[in-house]
């Protein structure tokens, strides 16, 4: 069957069930509300999300059942839910969760006659709900193949589809005989995302072992032979006619995913093409509840068929495929590196034919490849900033756009190295000149600190938006801007722009030294504005005041200096707009002043006057102090200040060098005469 003829019978069943008769209720393709008949046997039942399937408001058992067949089934049901507990602590963990009972839960039987008939399953929800819930949120696909692994085993006890005993396998396929459970058609899908995930793992680890590509080109293709699978089974008439359309899309999706890992662009963009065309389809012809996961799948697939596109030939899908990027903040997923190297592919053919840049009337020959592709993306990357729709990817662009002019200054940095003797005898013989490669630095250098400046003075734009909604709402919450904020971005911004003025190369420009000094005092015109807005805030109207003078002084030295640099100031904020706001602040100040100053609840009578003394030095004089009640208490000053004490005397003894002692020969032993006699006389023992 086609697609169209089977979205054609899936109209048909929504339409069977607007009947304005009975009991039951369906929501159906955007007409609100029916009443549609139920099917014998489930009085007061409600329908499920597929059609012709009926079930109680608990999940029981249709009370037509007899009573040993409703035993039977609680107890399968009790086996179900208690089958997985020897096989680990994750399993453990999602039993106590209560989770699997209802994934393994089966569904009330076919009623005769009725719309129970036929079999369904909602392949995408079940597909994308179990991929959140299980390790895709943060890319986790070694979790999310654990977890396929673990529903496996309990589909096929709860179903008693077991592939053999534990001495010996024996294989077994579903079959359209068996085909009476619409979990035998999950038993499928788990097989092949359990397959898809292991591929995409194996994508993530053959970026630093590439052996591991052809493990994954074998995962998927087993992937594709389980869809192909669960697409055979759903062409019986048993299942409904959704059911065998999700199961096309499923296939193609998969196939789609093959051909383009072996980068047959052609064959991958057919599939793509169909799987897009059916989820389409489905979406047009559900409620908007129910089409928000077909179109999310489509907007997943759309970059995959335009890089496709550009692949076979179509050079359009260039530009598409950036705007996508731009729009999404940012590739996901099997084409983000794909992406990436395509970029960087295209920009190295187009660098090939770069030779040389000029920048400020002297041109420099560009040889290092890195830098020339550097260069040569530098517009886009600037035009894709000034298109951004959000601050959050203008944010992103940025960083981008930082990051590789860092690696271009890194490549120069090396080559500096190498050219130091020959770049001080270049500065000897040419006066100062700085060689080319120096030159070419001081470039690279010029537009990282013209990028960050770009970068912090849109962060200070939409901090000034968000400080002025302020204002006006006053909305208490999350924290709100301060005019703190500001100030350090403009410091930053000074900064940047005192490093413009060292480069090598650039000291003896004069007309480059005057842009710099113009921006600067531009700069400084609104960092002085913010402080004043600071001082404001805590009523320090005097500081205030000088402040806003200070803007005006030096709003109009840029006025009278821009002459010749308008071009230049072009791109910074307007100076006249900052000397109107002054002027209304400076009025607004005077006045608040005034008042602040006339306030009677603001002055203080003098038995309320405090001079900051503690309470133990003003026990003679009385006044109103209500700090003594509160827990910051001044009674005494501590620790104790110090205070000057008389120092332990010293004692020079200054006669001693002067007294002359008497002499004591007379009253000292006179020492023996040595000589041979002496000695004659030691050896013998005698004694003087």
């Amino acid at each position: 069957m086609t697609a169209e003829s089977l979205l054609l019978s899936v109209l048909s069943e929504h339409l069977l069930l607007s009947t304005p008769a009975g009991g039951g209720r369906f929501f159906g393709l955007g007409l609100g509300e029916f009443k549609a008949p139920l099917p014998k046997g489930c009085p007061g039942q409600r329908l499920t999300g597929i059609p012709g399937r009926c079930k109680g408001m608990d999940g029981e058992a249709p009370p037509g059942l007899p009573q040993q067949e409703q035993h039977r089934q609680m107890a399968a049901e009790r086996q179900a839910g208690g089958s997985g507990r020897g096989a680990g602590a994750e399993e453990n963990k999602d039993h106590r969760e209560g989770k699997d009972n209802k994934e393994n839960e089966r569904p009330a039987g076919p009623q005769p006659g009725g719309l129970g008939d036929s079999l369904g399953l909602e392949i995408l929800q079940i597909v994308k709900e179990s991929q959140q819930q299980h390790g895709l949120r943060h890319g986790d696909f070694q979790r999310y193949r654990g977890y396929c692994s673990r529903r496996l085993r309990r589909l096929r006890k709860t179903l008693n589809f077991k592939m053999g005993n534990r001495h010996k396998f024996t294989g077994k396929k579903v079959t359209e005989e068996i085909l009476s459970d619409n979990r035998y058609l999950l038993l499928i899908l788990m097989d092949a995302e359990r397959a898809w995930s292991y591929a995409m793992q194996l994508k993530q680890e053959a970026n630093t072992e590439p052996r591991k590509r052809f493990h994954l080109l074998s995962r998927l293709r087993k992937a594709v032979k389980h869809a192909e699978e669960l697409e055979r089974l759903c062409e019986s008439n048993r299942v409904d006619a959704k059911t065998k359309l999700e199961a096309q899309a499923y296939m193609a999706y998969l196939t789609g995913m093959l051909r383009f890992e072996h980068q047959e662009w052609k064959a991958a963009m057919e599939a793509f093409n169909k799987c897009k065309t059916i989820y389409e389809k489905l979406a047009n012809a559900f409620t908007e509840e129910q089409a928000v996961l077909y179109n999310q799948r489509v907007e997943e697939i759309s970059p995959n068929i335009r890089y496709c596109a550009y692949n076979i030939g179509d050079q359009s899908a260039m530009n598409e495929l950036m705007q996508m990027r731009l729009r999404s903040g940012g590739t996901e997923g099997l084409l983000a590196e794909k992406l990436e190297a395509l970029i960087t592919q295209t920009r190295a053919k187009q660098a090939a034919t770069m030779s040389e840049v000029e920048w400020r009337g002297r041109t420099v020959p560009v040889k290092i490849d890195k830098v020339r592709i550097f260069l040569l993306g530098l517009a886009d990357n600037e035009a894709a900033i000034a298109q951004a729709e959000n601050e959050e990817t203008k944010e992103r662009l940025f960083e981008s756009l930082l990051s590789e002019c860092r690696d271009a200054i890194q490549a120069v940095r090396e080559e500096l190295k190498p050219d130091q003797k020959q770049r001080e005898h270049s500065l000897e013989n040419d006066s100062g000149k700085v060689s080319n490669i120096q030159y070419l630095h001081s470039y690279l250098t010029y537009i990282k600190l013209s990028t960050a400046i770009k970068r912090n003075e849109s962060m200070a734009k939409s901090l000034q938006k968000a400080l002025l909604q302020q204002q006006r709402s006053d909305e208490d919450g999350k924290r709100s801007p301060r005019p703190q904020d500001l100030i350090r971005l403009y410091d930053i911004i000074l900064q940047n722009l005192v490093e413009l003025t060292q480069l090598p190369g650039l000291e003896e420009d004069k007309n480059f030294q005057k842009e710099i000094g113009l921006k600067t005092l531009v700069y400084k015109a609104y960092r002085c504005f913010f402080i004043a807005q600071s001082y404001v805030l805590v009523k320090k109207w005097s500081e205030a005041l000088v402040l806003y003078e200070r803007v005006l002084k030096y709003a109009r030295e840029v006025q009278s200096g821009a002459g010749a640099h308008r071009n230049s100031l072009k791109e910074l904020p307007d100076v006249q707009d900052l000397i109107t706001q002054v002027n209304a602040e400076k009025y607004s100040l005077q006045a608040a002043a005034i008042l602040d100053a006339n306030d009677p609840h603001e002055t203080e009578s003098p038995s309320q006057v405090k001079d900051g003394k503690p309470l133990s030095e003003r026990f003679e004089t009385f006044c109103l102090d209500p700090s003594l009640v509160s827990k910051q208490v001044s009674l005494v000053h501590f620790p104790p200040g110090f205070q000057p004490i008389p120092c332990k005397p010293l004692f020079f003894d200054l006669a001693l060098n002067h007294v002359a002692f008497p002499p004591l020969e007379d009253k000292v032993e006179q020492k023996a005469k040595s000589g041979l006699t002496g000695y004659i006389k030691g050896i013998f023992g005698f004694k003087s």
